[in-house]
């Protein structure tokens, strides 16, 4: 189970800019996300970061969205910018991008919900280098989860490559031998189209 958010020193502001940043190391693979919050004038006031177990940097970057929505929200924040470097967040979240994978369809509208919340709320790209903190806390993040060992190993699939001839399937390559009481499943997969 993934940890819960860290937070370092709650506080009440109406107005918030969070930096928030998520990575996965493998992609997917070990994730985390960090969140730095800021009141109006720039000053930090707090950060957020959590070890998320197996998960793409996409999952990652919304689950610091949602962070930093939550943050706001539980301390009734009249506003809140959120600087993302990640294009693909940022451009779904303006609503220039549409949602298509069905990981972030969930994510997405969680997000848009808590946003919605708010009276004024605004999301901008901005480049890695403006994004350093943030992309540090992640990856702090994600060598906590590694060094506690909570990082479980995806699972493991065996392939090979066979043709279809005559209604027979004809191997490419060989399987490697399998461990004692390991299994493995073979599909045979027909393709009409000639291959480009």
């Amino acid at each position: 189970m993934p940890d819960p958010p860290r937070s370092q020193t709650p506080t009440h502001s109406p107005e918030l800019v969070a930096y928030i940043d998520g990575g996965s190391r493998g992609n997917p693979g070990p994730a985390g996300y960090g969140v730095v919050i800021q009141d109006a004038q720039g000053r930090q006031i707090d950060t957020l970061s959590r070890f998320l177990g197996h998960a793409t940097n996409n999952v990652a970057e919304y689950e610091a969205l949602l962070a930093a929505l939550e943050y706001a929200s539980q301390r009734q924040s009249k506003s809140l910018k959120i600087y993302s470097d990640s294009e693909l967040i940022t451009r779904q979240m303006q609503g220039r991008y549409r949602v298509q994978s069905l990981d972030l369809r969930p994510l997405y509208e969680h997000a848009r919900q808590l946003a919605a919340r708010l009276p004024y709320f605004s999301i901008q790209h901005v480049p890695r280098e403006q994004n350093r903190l943030a992309d540090r806390l992640a990856n702090q993040a994600m060598d906590r989860g590694r060094e506690q060992g909570k990082v479980p190993s995806p699972p493991q699939t065996l392939r090979f490559v066979a043709v279809v001839e005559g209604g027979r399937l004809k191997p490419l390559g060989t399987l490697p031998e399998l461990e004692e009481g390991a299994e493995y499943e073979v599909r045979a997969v027909r393709r009409r189209d000639p291959f480009p």
